[in-house]
């Protein structure tokens, strides 16, 4: 049983195409009927509309195989005075959601990812919170990779604004327990007795999906098609809880390993 990543994983970070095996691999699952859950961070596009890209590239995954945080959110956020920090299409999705955004008297200040924040966004965003907003996060992503360039990633975002503000924050997509406890609902249809001690998550982000996973029991795997081009940029600088079980290049060097 599987949960997999997205971007980096079955998809490379330049091109927007899948990775090396990435189709092979779904078709595997797909035909075996091995039980998967595709989870994804994505907020830069409506769900159905990426999942109906990944779908028009090649990977052929099921709507019931796919979750992302934006599937979340309407359950989880109150539409009424949010400050929402992310790329222009991710605003979009917020308006077409019927999401207030309040930037004078926000409840809570939401953050997605954006390669280009500046001073001015994070001092606003500190002052918004110093005035008692909530602060949550689509997802707490390490690195941000676009057009071989590595930002910083939501998560890392956060964990700065938690720092100058001490107020502490909460997720919505990986690698919070709750969205993980979704994707294994999600996954119990596929086969009523899924654990987590029996899923396997794949993902290119070793701090950002995967130590999170490693926590609540799942094998991880960690590959270098994505943020990082090579184990020793990351490896030796975690924590023994945090290294993954194994890592490969590629979803094909997985595939071609088992």
């Amino acid at each position: 049983m599987y949960f997999i990543d997205v971007q980096g994983t079955l998809i490379d970070d330049l091109n927007k195409l899948p990775v090396r095996g990435a189709s092979e691999f779904i078709t595997h699952l797909n035909v075996h009927q091995i039980p998967y859950m595709v989870i994804t961070n994505n907020t830069k596009r409506k769900s159905g509309d990426f999942l109906a890209y990944l779908n028009g590239i090649g990977l052929n995954i099921p709507a019931e195989h796919y979750l992302d945080p934006l599937m979340l959110l309407e359950s989880t956020l109150p539409k009424s005075r949010v400050a929402a920090y992310g790329s222009e299409p991710f605003l979009r999705i917020m308006e077409a959601l019927g999401y207030q955004l309040d930037y004078e008297n926000p409840e809570t200040v939401l953050l997605a990812i954006k390669e280009d924040f500046n001073a001015d966004e994070y001092a606003q965003m500190i002052e918004l919170l110093l005035q008692g907003s909530r602060l949550i996060g689509m997802h707490e992503t390490t690195l941000y990779s676009k057009n071989n360039k590595r930002y910083p990633g939501v998560g890392a975002i956060l964990k700065m604004l938690e720092f100058a503000t001490s107020v502490n924050y909460t997720v919505l997509g990986k690698p919070s327990t709750a969205f993980y406890n979704e994707a294994l609902q999600r996954m119990q249809k596929q086969e009523a007795s899924a654990q987590f001690e029996e899923i396997t998550i794949i993902s290119d982000d070793v701090k950002g999906d995967l130590g999170g996973a490693k926590a609540l029991g799942m094998k991880t795997v960690f590959v270098l098609s994505g943020k990082y081009k090579r184990a020793d940029e990351i490896i030796s600088f975690l924590n023994p809880e945090e290294i993954p079980d194994q890592t490969f290049d590629d979803m094909q060097a997985y595939r071609e390993s088992l």
